[in-house]
């Protein structure tokens, strides 16, 4: 799954980081990138917060910025086709780091949203801050930035979308139950976002259940609201955001490749008062796989269930339309009646 955008994109994020970050050694980058790097593939909830210098913060928006960005456009994208007609004018980012879900969002709207965003760093708000400041979104410049911590009461204002991208495993399991508790209580629609990894998946797998048990409805990716076909041992349902790598990403990181595939698992819910999902007849859940007038869809259907849904040349339309089809991607066959 690719994800373009407007000019003030993923091209420009990269300027305004590398703005945000300027005075800030490679040396110092690429040290506080490892400790990320290490801190992140180890699977456990942090014991001490991950961003709490100045270091932690410039490496977290070189390294993890441009990949939050782009997972996070590629769950709101098919967000917003499960609610067509739907637009969101304000945002709550929990646990927003320097602001790369929000950057997302603002980005895929393309128009005016009011942004506010939580973040119990003070050294990651006052680098977001200096991001967006770079940006060409008035939406992305006026953001209202706020200290909170998930101890702290629901957040002041209510908002029509809720997001939180990568702090599930940040969390303790009970700390996780009360972030989905007060998202649900601050917006109809909440959108959750965490890496495409076993545990990873396993964590959004908990809180669908948490909002699903309070009443809400899923929107993305799920096409059901059965049990996941995929919660077997050795499977998990994840996705992938292609985006490209900044000279800084690629210093930082110590990577060669201009690109990256950011792996990522999601849930997007709405309640009863923001509207019926328009739920696909199945989602694209591995990469297609293109053979002579052959194409293989692995998907999860409206029954729950995981197939692999073998589309023939013979098909006509429907086999046009799965040469297109992305892994993540809505799926309905064109020759299913109604």
């Amino acid at each position: 799954m690719t994800v373009t955008g407007p000019a003030h994109g993923a091209g420009s994020l990269s300027a305004a980081i590398q703005a945000g970050l300027r005075g800030a050694g490679m040396a110092s980058l690429s040290a506080g990138v490892q400790r990320l790097m290490e801190a992140y593939r180890s699977g456990a909830a942090p014991a001490a917060p991950v961003l709490a210098t100045r270091r932690d913060a410039a490496a977290y928006a070189a390294y993890r910025m441009p990949a939050t960005t782009a997972a996070t456009a590629a769950a709101f994208s098919q967000l917003r086709l499960a609610l067509p007609g739907w637009s969101p004018s304000s945002v709550l980012d929990f646990g927003a780091g320097t602001g790369g879900a929000s950057w997302a969002i603002t980005d895929l709207l393309g128009g005016p949203v009011r942004l506010t965003l939580l973040e119990q760093s003070a050294e990651a708000v006052r680098l977001g801050q200096a991001i967006f400041a770079e940006s060409a979104s008035a939406a992305l410049r006026s953001a209202a930035w706020q200290a909170w911590q998930l101890t702290a009461d629901k957040p002041s204002a209510n908002a029509d979308l809720a997001v939180a991208a990568y702090l599930l495993g940040e969390l303790s399991p009970r700390q996780q139950e009360r972030l989905v508790d007060v998202a649900m209580l601050a917006a109809p629609v909440v959108l959750l976002v965490e890496p495409g990894t076993p545990a990873g998946h396993r964590r959004i797998v908990a809180a669908r259940a948490r909002l699903l048990a309070a009443g809400y409805a899923v929107a993305a990716p799920c096409p059901h609201q059965l049990a996941c076909p995929l919660e077997v041992p050795g499977d998990w349902c994840h996705f992938a955001a292609r985006l490209q790598r900044s000279a800084v990403h690629r210093q930082a990181k110590g990577a060669e490749l201009s690109y990256e595939d950011e792996k990522f698992s999601y849930v997007a819910a709405v309640a009863a008062q923001a509207g019926i999902p328009d739920r696909p007849a199945a989602r694209v859940v591995r990469r297609p796989q293109l053979r002579k007038n052959l194409v293989l869809l692995d998907v999860c259907g409206g029954d729950g269930r995981y197939v692999t849904l073998p589309v023939g040349k013979s098909k006509g339309e429907a086999y046009r339309l799965a040469r297109k089809v992305t892994w993540g991607g809505r799926w309905d066959d064109p020759a299913r009646p109604g």
